[in-house]
C-alpha cells in the first residue's frame, strides 16, 4: 500500500521535509537569540539612562579610550567651554521624522584641564547642496555645564562609509582619533550626546531623543511561528501520504468495477 513512498517523487518530498525540520528549528532559535539580545540591550540602556550622572572624564579618562558596551548610554556631565573653531558636521544623519541632515559636533575643553570632549549638540537640516556647510546655531559662549549620554566612537560599518574628499568640516563619523589628527587636540575617547545645557542657550540644534528601550520587537513571535511551522511539516507530509493512499485505493476500485460488470 505504501510502496509509492519509494518512488522518486516521494523520496524527494521526504528528503525536503527532513531538511526543513532542523532548518526551521534553527531559525526559531535564531529569532529567540535576537529577542534575548534585544531585551538585554533594552535593560542595559534603561539602567544607563536612569543612573546618576557622573563626570564624562571619570568614565572616559584617557585619549583613545574605547567605551565598553556596559558604559554606553550612561548619563554623564561635562563642564567647560566650547571650541567652535573646530566644530564640524556629520553627514547623512536623520532626525526623529527620518529627514536627512547633519549632526553638529563641537569640541568642549573641560574646566578641570583633563582634555577635550566631543559633544554631539544635535541635528540640523541640510543646506542648499551637499557641498554647502549647513546653517548651525552657534555654540554657547563662556563656561557651561552639559548633561548627556556617553557614546562610543563611530567606525566604518555596513551603514556608515568613511569616504574621503568631503567638503571642509564635513565628516562621515564621530571619531576622536580622526579628529585628534585633524585638530591636534587631546580628545578623550568616546563622545557626549547632548541632552541639556546649563545655562540653556537661546537657540540650539534639534536635540537627539533618547534611544527607544521599551520595544522588544517581533522576534519572539517569529520564533514561535518558525517552531509552529516545524510541527506542521510532519503533519503536512502525513496528510499528503493519506491523501495519496485514498486516491490510489479509489483508482484501484474504479478499475475493478468494469471487470465485475462483464457477464459470464
Amino acid at each position: 500500500m505504501y510502496r509509492f513512498l519509494l518512488t522518486r517523487q516521494w523520496l524527494i518530498t521526504m528528503l525536503i521535509a527532513l531538511l526543513l525540520i532542523p532548518a526551521t528549528i534553527e531559525l526559531g532559535f535564531w529569532q529567540l537569540h535576537r529577542h534575548e539580545t534585544r531585551v538585554a540591550r533594552n535593560e542595559l540602556i534603561g539602567k544607563a539612562l536612569t543612573a546618576a550622572p557622573v563626570p564624562f572624564d571619570t568614565l572616559s579618562p584617557t585619549p583613545g579610550f574605547a567605551v565598553p558596551t556596559d558604559l554606553t548610554w550612561h548619563a554623564v556631565t561635562a563642564t567647560g567651554q566650547y571650541d567652535p573653531a573646530h566644530e564640524f558636521v556629520v553627514r547623512k544623519r536623520t532626525d526623529s521624522n527620518g529627514t536627512i541632515g547633519y549632526f553638529v559636533v563641537t569640541p568642549m575643553k573641560l574646566s578641570d584641564g583633563r582634555g577635550t570632549v566631543l559633544v554631539n549638540r544635535g541635528w540640523v537640516a541640510s543646506g542648499d547642496t551637499a557641498t554647502v556647510y549647513p546653517s548651525v546655531p552657534a555654540a554657547p559662549t563662556g563656561e557651561v555645564t552639559l548633561t548627556g549620554r556617553l557614546r562610543a566612537d563611530e567606525t566604518s560599518s555596513s551603514w556608515i562609509k568613511d569616504r574621503a574628499g568631503l567638503p571642509d568640516r564635513q565628516f562621515n563619523l564621530i571619531n576622536t582619533e580622526q579628529q585628534a589628527k585633524e585638530t591636534g587636540a587631546t580628545l578623550l575617547g568616546g563622545y557626549l550626546e547632548l541632552a541639556a545645557t546649563n545655562p540653556a542657550p537661546a537657540d540650539q540644534p534639534q536635540l537627539i531623543p533618547e534611544p527607544n528601550h521599551s520595544d522588544i520587537g517581533p522576534h519572539m513571535a517569529y520564533a514561535i511561528q518558525w517552531w509552529l511551522f516545524t510541527t506542521m511539516i510532519p503533519v503536512g507530509v502525513w496528510i499528503l501520504i493519506r491523501r495519496e493512499v485514498k486516491d490510489r485505493a479509489k483508482e484501484a476500485g474504479e478499475a475493478e468495477v468494469p471487470l465485475a460488470a462483464v457477464p459470464a
